[in-house]
């Protein structure tokens, strides 16, 4: 494995994992240059689940080890996650900054899903994983779900986390409305905050302690966990600090997050994606306005179309919370325990679809 190995210092990580898990980071070469991976390998016994291949030379030769797969979202970076991983004992998570994103942010493109795909496979080959639960937020979902039916065989089981799914078209909007007008329609203060720059790291906390969606995020034990990932997100020097997020990145990503393009080839061409997946829907959106993501609907009608696919509502969390918050962290890391699980027994998992309460 050619991947550079660095080890992260508590002290800088603002990380729950300590008791669960040793973090470092890889440097993957990938086209265009080397990706950033955030790897937590368990310190504990390990959880059952598929163990990886015995050809990984520089991977902790613990090969029963089951390993899961995190992709974050649009506008975010692998530091998104510690929550879930604390939540997963036993269990190695490798979480890249894609393409664009936190210390990835200078690769160049061409992005898009089948882009941030490839690179994801060659993070699995570098570190000698055959196969794994893909567990995607938001935009990772979509890439999640992409990187399952680009490259057969190397996804066993999707845990789609508020994304993954066609989206429908921003409520409001004129048919005619340009590609710009959409983007900021769906994203909003994200697309705003890419546009800005801080004096310092305080004055980029106070903008994200105001986001109404993280409002409760900040409340202990959770504070250390935004802390870690909003401190992380910054880049350059004071007092010109700004967000690692490139802009072309995402307007290029975004144009991929409704019908058409990889996404519907994966979904519903010729040869459609044939891998159990689970959606976990937040019911209130990035703004924590009670207009989600998703309507029950819109998801209806796509369980219609995919026999595969099993939806859950999380109760009282919002689209970013669902991974920063005890009811959605205890969500998520619950169906990814299952979908490891039941890629150990080749079991096919639950079948109806459930709500889980705060």
């Amino acid at each position: 494995m050619t991947a550079g190995t660095t080890a992260t210092p508590a002290s800088a990580r603002h990380d729950v994992t300590a008791a669960t898990h040793t973090y470092a980071t890889l440097d993957v070469p990938v086209a265009g240059g080397r990706l950033r991976v955030g790897v937590w390998d368990p310190v504990g016994p390990p959880a059952p689940g598929p163990g990886a291949r015995p050809d990984g030379g520089a991977r902790p030769a613990h090969d029963a080890v089951p390993t899961v797969l995190a992709v974050h979202g649009i506008t975010a970076s692998h530091r998104a996650w510690p929550a879930v991983v604390a939540a997963l004992p036993g269990v190695r998570v490798v979480a890249p900054d894609l393409r664009g994103r936190g210390r990835s942010n200078t690769l160049p493109g061409p992005y898009g899903m089948g882009a941030h795909a490839d690179d994801l496979a060659a993070v699995l080959d570098a570190l000698g994983v055959e196969s794994v639960v893909a567990l995607g937020h938001s935009m990772g979902a979509f890439v999640s779900v992409v990187l399952a039916h680009r490259h057969p065989g190397r996804v066993s089981r999707l845990v789609l986390v508020d994304g993954g799914i066609p989206l429908p078209p921003p409520a409001g909007l004129p048919p005619d409305a340009d590609h710009d007008e959409v983007l900021r329609a769906l994203l909003g203060p994200a697309v705003e905050r890419l546009e800005r720059t801080f004096a310092d790291r305080e004055e980029y906390r106070g903008f994200w302690r105001a986001h109404p969606a993280f409002a409760s995020a900040w409340d202990e034990p959770w504070a250390d966990v935004v802390a870690g990932y909003v401190d992380y997100d910054l880049v350059g020097e004071a007092p010109a600090l700004r967000p690692a997020s490139s802009g072309a990145a995402v307007s290029a990503d975004s144009l991929e997050l409704y019908e058409g393009g990889p996404l519907a080839e994966a979904l519903a061409g010729d040869h459609p994606l044939d891998v159990p997946l689970v959606l976990l829907r937040a019911p209130r959106g990035l703004l924590d306005e009670p207009e989600a993501l998703y309507s029950p609907e819109h998801l209806a009608a796509w369980r219609a179309r995919l026999p595969g696919l099993r939806t859950r509502d999380v109760a009282g969390i919002n689209h970013y919370t669902i991974i920063m918050s005890p009811p959605g962290v205890e969500a998520v890391a619950g169906e990814t325990l299952q979908a490891l699980a039941a890629v150990t027994s080749d079991g096919p998992g639950p079948a109806s679809d459930e709500e889980v309460t705060a």
